[in-house]
């Protein structure tokens, strides 16, 4: 079993500890070597402020720089070259930043002194921080190599190639992790070449479905020249789900996304990806997501207090209102909001909302002018549902309904829904499908311009639209 929480945590805490001890023998050199020769005697060992500042600080900088660098991701697939290179990037990186901000002004006898500094503190930080990743990495990779570790994979593909991939899988004496459930084909036939070896899961049409009931962490397509007409909409689908892709070298010039080499079981195979952020980026984007949401609902709490008595004067009713919406990957969760509509205003079915709707009330009319029943959508971010920027989420009601004319909204389950999107900036809050279909077009292009940088701006200019009332 895997508990990637937990390996998080192992990685963490010794980095953490070697950050700390690094930081020590570096403070005990300069005591020792570096203030004698500047001073022309023995210098006492006293753990000041600066001792303290650097034991306590340092290595809480070291592990958020490691995060945002993206190192604690993906932590059951590690190779021991790839720890070793990033170890040393990194650690490089770090003590360059600390020697111009924290060792520069030091008093010094000559400037060999500044070279031994820095490399003291270099050796020290990378030795301490590369031992014990590789002993945790090393175990890892015994237990995949032993089969102890596994990763639910399944096979979309059925014949010759898929054949041939899973035994060049099956051959391996030492274990990538792959734990093949089996295929999904793609034409229908009486009987698959693959069936021979594996079970058969099902056809292609219900693909999605499967994958989830498995809970399934990779996949791998292996299909034949002919079936080739399908890779495109199989990689599209795929994309949109939380899942590992793999494919055979002969189909590079048909895959679509970001491709990268690798080599699993001695069978070449190339991983499909679709980040739409740098690693670090993404990271920063989370915690600038959780920081900002905590201390909105802190700052914002006497204004809830006046919006909550004003929604229980407005109407009888509850004070928040749920509703499922669908997020990334396809998955459901409930959004919180400030009830701004009659109690069961929508007992005959789902309905757009419009500026002019009986069914919200005047104190409605008043929060959403400003945005302020969204407030609560900030609990949804620290959920891990939302993001403070990324297309609104949408019922499956009107997903189903505008797909039926946009197929390509799927696309817009790539990323974490927001609070606010580049599609509400631009067009606002649309009152029928094809008015969401309009706008579907500015949040396709935050998907493809995704930044730091551009959510900045969508956050700069949605605090001018609730600032001047222009939300709806």
């Amino acid at each position: 079993m895997k508990n990637h929480r937990n390996q998080r945590i192992l990685y963490i805490v010794f980095d953490f500890l070697a950050a700390l001890a690094a930081w020590i023998l570096f403070y005990m050199f300069r005591k020792v070597q570096i203030e004698p020769q500047v001073f022309g005697i023995e210098v006492p060992i006293t753990l000041g402020t600066r001792f303290w500042g650097g034991a306590i600080g340092l290595p809480l900088v070291w592990i958020m720089f490691y995060y945002f660098t993206g190192f604690y991701n993906d932590v059951f697939r590690r190779s021991r070259l790839d720890d070793f290179l990033r170890t040393f990037m990194t650690s490089l990186l770090g003590v360059i930043v600390i020697f111009f901000l924290l060792i520069l002004d030091d008093t010094i006898v000559d400037y060999t002194n500044y070279y031994s500094l820095f490399f003291t503190l270099f050796l020290l930080h990378f030795t301490f921080t590369l031992i014990p990743r590789m002993i945790i990495t090393s175990g890892t990779v015994s237990r995949v190599h032993k089969r102890k570790i596994g990763f639910k994979t399944v096979m979309v593909g059925s014949n010759e190639n898929a054949v041939d991939v899973y035994m060049d899988i099956l051959d391996q004496k030492r274990s990538s992790g792959l734990e093949i459930l089996g295929f999904i084909n793609i034409h229908q036939k009486v009987h698959y070449q693959l069936q021979d070896h594996i079970a058969h899961l099902g056809g292609h049409e219900n693909m999605e479905k499967i994958l989830r009931d498995l809970q399934v962490e990779e996949v791998i397509i292996a299909l034949e020249p002919s079936e080739h007409g399908k890779i495109g909409g199989i990689v599209n689908r795929l994309s949109l789900l939380d899942i590992r892709v793999s494919a055979i070298p002969s189909m590079t010039d048909i895959l679509t996304g970001k491709v990268k080499s690798t080599t699993i079981f001695g069978t070449p195979l190339l991983e499909v990806t679709h980040g739409l952020m740098p690693a670090w980026q993404q990271n920063v984007k989370q915690m600038l997501d959780i920081i900002l949401a905590t201390v909105s609902l802190i700052v914002l709490m006497p204004l809830n207090l006046f919006l909550i008595i004003g929604v229980i004067l407005s109407s009888p009713g509850p004070i928040l209102y749920k509703q499922d919406r669908v997020g990334r990957f396809g998955r459901q969760f409930k959004i919180y909001k400030f009830r701004s509509m009659y109690h069961n205003a929508e007992e005959n079915g789902p309905e757009l909302s419009s500026k002019h709707d009986p069914r919200v009330t005047s104190f409605g009319q008043f929060m959403r002018k400003h945005r302020l029943d969204e407030i609560p959508n900030f609990i949804n971010v620290l959920k891990g549902d939302m993001a403070l920027v990324g297309p609104r989420p949408e019922r499956e009601y009107f997903i189903n309904k505008i797909t039926q004319e946009a197929p390509h909204y799927i696309h817009l389950h790539k990323v974490k829904p927001g609070i606010t999107s580049w599609g509400q900036v631009k067009y606002g809050y649309a009152e029928n499908v094809q008015e969401m279909i309009k706008r579907l077009r500015y949040d396709i292009l935050y998907i493809e311009n995704m930044s730091l940088f551009v959510d900045l701006k969508i956050l700069f200019y949605t605090a001018i639209t609730i600032i001047k009332g222009r939300g709806v």
